[in-house]
């Protein structure tokens, strides 16, 4: 209300003041022609103005600034696939070995993959069954990867930047919640089979959304960073030729 009532004082001084200036016109120079006349032009300018600010140059300001927050989104999700992404894949494929090499197929980039490429690989994943068996690898050394990366997860889920990216934001969530469900437990082993059930279907989740925001990352490196995307082609954790050193 306050904030309201300061914006009409200012309208109404900023009306007050052109009024005067009319006036001081016509005293000065009697001429009640000519002010009318540009003060028509002045106003038949105003919707022209208006175009302008509004639709052209607001439009190019906004467009500018979702380019700067998608810089900063796509850093914060770079930041995540350096701390956590990257190994928690390679754990999680431990956990399905039965599509192990079907994915592998799929996610083995090339310098020479472009945007298609990538977004291809994307819809391929989607047609892959990535059956999860919770026995298959080790929760203790899961959980405590995890329980590790927590302060790092929380930190990305209160990043305001990762709010515009629903995906992502979807692929924090199901981490924390799994980092929360293997914490919450005293030990699994010897865990019902429920149970183990339960956690392979959280597992599933992080694994799946995980592999499609992993290829979209690496799209965006691709076209914007070739020496971060060259880093990751050579610690690709699906390629077992992949070596970080430069041969």
């Amino acid at each position: 209300m306050h904030k309201i009532h300061w914006q009409a004082l200012l309208s109404a001084a900023l009306l007050a003041l052109s009024g005067l200036m009319y006036l001081a016109q016509y005293q000065l120079f009697h001429d009640l022609r000519n002010t009318g006349f540009y003060l028509l032009q002045d106003m038949a300018f105003v919707p022209l103005q208006v175009l302008i600010v509004t639709l052209i140059i607001d439009r190019l300001l906004s467009i500018r600034e979702k380019q700067a927050m998608l810089e900063k989104m796509n850093m914060a999700i770079g930041t995540f696939f350096s701390d956590v992404g990257t190994a928690l894949l390679a754990r999680c494929a431990a956990f399905s070995p039965g599509s192990v090499e079907a994915v592998r197929q799929t996610v083995l980039f090339k310098t020479t993959w472009t945007r298609r490429d990538f977004r291809q690989a994307v819809r391929t994943l989607a047609t892959l069954a990535l059956p999860v068996d919770s026995r298959a690898g080790d929760l203790d050394a899961l959980r405590n990867f995890l329980i590790g990366k927590r302060p790092s997860l929380l930190n990305l889920l209160q990043n305001p930047n990762l709010l515009e990216h629903e995906r992502f934001t979807s692929l924090l969530w199901a981490t924390f919640h799994l980092t929360e469900e293997l914490a919450a437990r005293e030990t699994l082993r010897n865990a019902p089979a429920a149970d183990l059930n339960h956690l392979a279907s959280d597992l599933q989740r992080v694994y799946a959304l995980l592999l499609k925001e992993w290829l979209a990352y690496l799209g965006h490196l691709q076209e914007r960073y070739p020496y971060l995307f060259s880093f990751a082609l050579r610690t690709n954790p699906f390629n077992p030729e992949a070596r970080v050193q430069i041969e």
